[in-house]
């Protein structure tokens, strides 16, 4: 056991710095078979940490290893099973209960004595041992004599107890024992003689400190005497020390009186200082010069540097009325009168600068007006950035109204949009006028009136003043529409067939040069509002100062019983209009834009409407250039006022064109075809090849091509199936003849323009058109040899029926004689001249615009030679030997449809 224990100290313990008190070899109740080793060890550190430790062999079996540990303060109790009979088990209470046999119970009551020891020396809560003999734990030697001599030490804890008493020697008392032992030749040989020579040089020393001690007496006297002296002059001092007192005490209250009145003096003194940086801040904070003054109260706001002295007093004067006051300053005369006068002159500039901006608004709007007239007749908007520009200078002078004074400041906003608003409407009005009398076709004569309305077009004026809405009337002129008559409309239009000649669905009913000149009017429009209402808005921003974010209530915001134009817009909520109800710059400007210009939208709208009633082809125009310039108007600022009205106008816009789109399909849908005249090409194909046409001209590179390839779809699919009811209805013109001819325009419409929406349906209608002449030439085929048409399908028919192909010959009905007899019906004359009567057939059924009668011809060319060999294949296998053959060869057949040809 003792070579275990070294073992396990090396290699286990001593690494981890602890030391090995208690073992016992135990194995698990139950499982004797399975050994290991319970250790009681300490730490060499302190604090000192007491564990219980479980080792166990590896498997191998050539090592240890540590496999569990507890804590001996975890340990609740020991319990050793029987205490007056040898019992090798015993349970350890933790956690849980851990049962144990020990190999011997000597060394159970080992372990369970150390673990007493350790309890009772290093820990405050006591393990409760049951079952264990009193005399085990109180007599500690009665407990060794049972455990081998060489483990008694360890296990009654005796090791420790001389761990702890030994004191290791110094380095210089090992070298002083070293030369002793070096001076002492039998030191190492002769223990018993060095001690015995140590032990007699020791009491030689112990005699000679004796005598040196009663040696030093008479010194010991000396220095008691030196000692007394030395109290009788501290004795001296002392009393010279109270008499110095004494004398100190009167200076010290003369210290304190001069000291008491330097305090006062300094306070005096911090008090005064004071007092002169408040005199200070109050004079360089709190006066105002009396140039700033006169500037407040008298200043020049005309001119440049008058505004700017204005702008510079203002300044100063705002300053000084937000200058922080401190504590007890608003109880000075002074300040109170100093704040009046502030109070005053904020109140007299914001008087003379609300009139004065009133009186340049209501002068700047009159002025505007004057140069209506020459504008709106070239189709311009009036430039304000003269306006915008004067005003500017007071953009300062409009911010410390802002701060000062609010309800100034919104009366000047109100002023504005009121003023503006009334402005723009007289110049946007006169400007869509001019818009809409151009776009109607009117022209300005020389003296710079319009020509008067003949009296048989008063009706279509009054019309179309009624679609715009229009009752302004340009200055110095006088709006009128001039020849827009339906026979001045009829003189514009292309002969070809269209969409219009069935109710306004063609693009053709207006030629391109009229198209072109209103989609030059239109974008004319949007670009002269684009940038007024994009500088009106910047100038809104910078002039009453709303590039930041306010909490408090928009310049518009105002009573109920007040309105900038005496009505509300319709799809504003009423509560847009209540003070604090927009909490953003953004809000505001928008809502003064609203208001000033309020009509754009209805114009726009008005003149939209116009131009749809015009040419319903207006549209594709309109949606192009609306989309774009929205487009453009969301890149600078998707929440601008100009982006939300032309989104809006889009919308409409949008619609329109939804509804041309419809008309047209509903145009297709009631088209009826005359009972005597040929068919031909349907005019809502050549409608939909024009409007296609022009549509692919109009949408080349556009933001909105997918509208279009929606419409698309829904026109061709529409085409398809109209194509096919008017096939079907059809009585002089055969229904394949019909379908031929409308689905190959389809189908070279559809390759020309390559529309690649539209691959599918191009590739239907190049199938829809093969089949139908297929079906045409094979129907319209069988006329000229009727009669060996059907002897060949009767013949055909017996052979259905099982008759063998050898044995028709000897039918009655299909004999060799028989064939002949319809063979000679059908000379090469004949066959020529019932070929021309069918070129001739042909000919009025098809149209001439298509040319497609050179293409049926050919094929029917080619189906008459499959027919030709067909017959003659079926005499050669049903007639074989009776050499039986028809009037005329290939070559014939070829010469007659090439001169047939030719002759027509």
């Amino acid at each position: 056991m003792t070579a275990i224990k070294h073992a396990l100290q090396r290699d286990i313990f001593t690494p981890n710095d602890e030391r090995l008190l208690g073992i016992v070899n135990v194995c698990k109740a139950g499982k004797k078979k399975k050994n290991c080793f319970l250790c009681a060890t300490v730490t060499t550190e302190r604090p000192v940490q007491v564990k219980v430790v479980k080792v166990k062999k590896s498997d191998k079996g050539d090592f240890y290893k540590r496999q569990q540990t507890w804590e001996l303060r975890d340990l609740t109790e020991v319990d050793a099973k029987d205490a007056s009979k040898e019992n090798p088990e015993f349970d350890l209470h933790f956690e849980k209960v851990y049962r144990w046999v020990a190999s011997s119970t000597a060394e159970k009551n080992s372990f369970i004595s150390c673990i007493w020891k350790l309890n009772q020396r290093y820990l405050r809560k006591k393990v409760e041992f049951v079952n264990v003999s009193s005399q085990l734990l109180e007599e500690l030697p009665k407990a060794e004599e049972s455990v081998p001599s060489g483990e008694s030490q360890s296990v009654a804890g005796g090791d420790e107890d001389a761990l702890d008493e030994y004191q290791e020697l110094s380095t210089r008392e090992e070298q002083d024992i070293e030369s002793m032992m070096v001076t002492c030749e039998y030191a190492i040989s002769n223990a018993e003689a060095f001690a015995e020579k140590l032990f007699k040089e020791l009491q030689v020393l112990d005699g000679a400190n004796i005598q040196s001690i009663m040696a030093s007496e008479k010194q010991v006297n000396i220095l008691m005497q030196l000692l007394d002296e030395a109290l009788g002059e501290v004795d001296t001092i002392e009393g010279k020390l109270s008499s110095y007192e004494e004398m100190l005490q009167s200076v010290k209250e003369q210290m304190d009186q001069i000291s008491q009145s330097n305090r006062l003096i300094q306070i005096s003194n911090t008090n005064n200082g004071k007092l002169l940086d408040e005199i200070q801040f109050l004079v360089n904070y709190m006066d105002l010069s009396k140039g700033h003054i006169r500037a407040l109260q008298e200043g020049d706001l005309t001119s440049p540097k008058g505004i700017e002295a204005c702008i510079n007093a203002s300044e100063a004067l705002l300053q000084c009325m937000n200058v922080a006051l401190r504590p007890g300053h608003d109880k000075l005369m002074a300040m109170n009168q100093q704040q009046l006068l502030f109070a005053e002159l904020r109140d007299t500039f914001a008087r003379r600068l609300t009139n004065h901006l009133n009186n340049v608004f209501v002068h700047q709007g009159h002025d505007q007006s004057s140069t209506l007239s020459q504008h709106t007749a070239e189709l311009t908007l009036p430039k304000h950035s003269p306006l915008h520009r004067d005003l500017l200078r007071y953009a300062k002078l409009m911010e410390w109204l802002k701060n000062t004074h609010r309800e100034k400041y919104e009366g000047l906003s109100r002023t504005y949009v009121e003023y503006m608003s009334k402005l723009y409407e007289r110049e946007i009005k006169e400007f869509f006028e001019v818009a809409k009398i151009k776009m109607a076709g009117t022209s300005k004569d020389p003296k710079g009136k319009f020509a008067t309305l003949p009296r048989k077009e008063s009706a279509l004026k009054q019309e179309t003043e009624s679609l715009h809405g229009s009752s302004g009337k340009l200055t110095g002129s006088t709006s009128s529409l001039n020849k827009l008559t339906v026979q001045g409309s009829n003189s514009r239009r292309s002969q070809s067939s269209s969409l219009l000649d069935m109710g306004n669905m063609s693009a053709s009913d207006l030629d391109v040069a009229d198209r072109t000149k209103f989609d030059k009017i239109f974008e004319q429009v949007l670009s002269e509002l684009e940038p007024l209402c994009l500088a009106e808005q910047d100038f809104i921003s910078k002039f009453f100062k709303l590039q930041q974010h306010l909490t408090v209530a928009p310049p518009l915001a105002q009573p109920e019983t007040e309105d900038l134009d005496g009505s509300l817009p319709s799809k504003k909520p009423p509560q847009a209009e209540h003070r604090h109800s927009l909490s953003s710059e953004k809000d505001i400007v928008r809502l003064m834009m609203n208001k000033i210009f309020q009509s754009i939208e209805t114009e726009l709208n008005s003149l939209i409407a116009l131009g749809d009633k015009i040419d319903s082809f207006h549209s594709l125009y309109m949606l192009v250039k609306m989309s774009h310039h929205v487009w453009t108007a969301e890149n600078v600022d998707p929440a601008s006022y100009l982006s939300t009205t032309l989104g809006n106008v889009l919308v409409t816009v949008k619609r329109n064109f939804d509804k041309c789109i419809s008309n047209q399909i509903r145009q297709m849908e009631e088209f009826k075809i005359s009972k005597k005249s040929k068919v031909g090409i349907l005019p809502f194909v050549t409608g939909f090849e024009e409007f296609a046409e022009l549509a692919e001209t109009i949408f080349r590179n556009a933001e909105r091509r997918g509208d279009l390839d929606k419409a698309y779809v829904k026109l061709i699919r529409a085409v398809f199936m109209n194509v096919e009811k008017v096939a079907n209805e059809s009585q002089k013109t055969p229904r394949d003849v019909v379908m031929m001819e409308n689905f190959h325009h389809i189908f070279s419409t559809l390759s020309r323009l390559k529309i690649s929406c539209l691959d599918a349906e191009r590739r239907e209608a190049k199938h829809k058109y093969t089949d139908h002449l297929q079906s045409y030439v094979i129907n319209s085929l069988g006329q000229p040899l009727e009669k060996l048409n059907h002897f060949f399908e009767g013949v055909e028919a017996r052979v259905a029926q099982g008759v063998r192909e050898e044995e028709v010959s000897y039918q009655l009905a299909f004999n060799k004689q028989e064939l002949r007899k319809v063979i000679k019906e059908y000379p090469g004359k004949e066959v020529k001249k019932g070929l021309d009567n069918l070129y001739k057939k042909v000919d009025k059924h098809l149209c001439e615009e298509e040319s497609l009668l050179q293409v049926v011809w050919h094929s029917m060319q080619d189906e008459f030679i499959r027919q030709y060999k067909h017959f003659e294949d079926l005499i050669g296998r049903c007639y074989p030997g009776s050499g039986i053959t028809m009037e005329f060869t290939i070559q014939d057949m070829l010469e007659y449809f090439s001169s047939i040809a030719q002759s027509h």
